[in-house]
């Protein structure tokens, strides 16, 4: 079956458009990305609400999932080691075999070039890290890293051990409470990630917003930030969003072929080889 973007043509109409976007962000002091779960759909990975979405076909996980964490965190971490739940058992093999996109290595190469200074992202799949982004803000955190709650020091789990006699691991660093980094229901946004991002958000002359509508908030109030400041908001998207009537540029196409595009147009308007 052919992905969004094989099967999706050019037009010149909008090739135009993502020629005047390419500018903006050629020319702008500080580029700033916010991307949701439609950049990782060209990757294999489902949405989690909507149609074909994990929750939409195995149910929603609690939504006071963080509090059952905090009140059991053996019975949380045990569920973790061996998922009983579908939904997590298919985001599990799901996120262990999604590779990036063309839109995720865009983004990569966009920040080699000296044009994207962060990258915020509200997916947990952690493509962009493997796509070669540095610069990445992981505002619901990383499926594949775990976290302590009381420090928010971050561990690869192949080099945490983790004794499943003695759960729940414990922080080498501080002595607390050790889950994985991905932010559950209930959980706040670790203060380390918000800060960064509100730094970087009140940097920004011009955000990129790809593959998602940006109505979960605090992601939903980058946007608004930008353009309260005077900035530009390029939209990337295949369907008209909510965020639409803010943005300043809005370029209807799957991220993997626009983002290509709109690298090629920065190259063009003399962003760095």
């Amino acid at each position: 079956m052919a992905t969004p973007s094989t099967s999706f043509a050019l037009s010149p109409e909008l090739d135009e458009a993502i020629a005047t976007a390419a500018e903006a962000i050629a020319t702008a002091d500080c580029v700033v990305a916010l991307t949701g779960a439609g950049l990782s759909v060209e990757s294999g990975i489902p949405p989690f609400r909507g149609p074909g979405g994990l929750w939409t076909r195995y149910g929603e996980p609690p939504l006071d999932g963080y509090q059952r964490f905090l009140a059991d965190p053996e019975r949380a971490w045990r569920e973790r080691l061996n998922p009983s739940e579908p939904w997590a058992r298919a985001l599990r093999e799901t996120l262990d075999a999604a590779k990036p996109n063309p839109g995720h290595l865009a983004l990569a190469e966009l920040e080699r070039r000296g044009r994207l200074h962060a990258l915020i992202t509200q997916n947990i799949d952690g493509l962009h890290t493997d796509a070669g982004s540095q610069a990445v803000l992981e505002i619901h955190g990383n499926a594949h890293q775990l976290r302590c709650i009381a420090c928010v020091t971050r561990f690869d789990p192949a080099e945490f051990a983790v004794d499943e006699t003695q759960l729940p691991p414990h922080c080498p660093e501080c002595g607390g409470l050790v889950k994985g980094d991905t932010v559950q229901f209930g959980e706040p946004i670790p203060p380390d990630v918000l800060e960064a991002c509100t730094q970087a958000v009140a940097r920004a002359d011009c955000m990129l917003v790809a593959g998602t509508s940006a109505t979960v908030f605090p992601a939903a109030e980058f946007p608004l930030t930008v353009r309260r400041h005077g900035g530009r908001v390029v939209e990337v998207n295949p369907d008209e969003t909510e965020l639409s009537g803010l943005a300043t540029d809005s370029l209807r196409g799957p991220g993997g072929v626009v983002l290509e595009r709109l690298l090629f147009h920065v190259g063009r308007t003399g962003g760095a080889p």
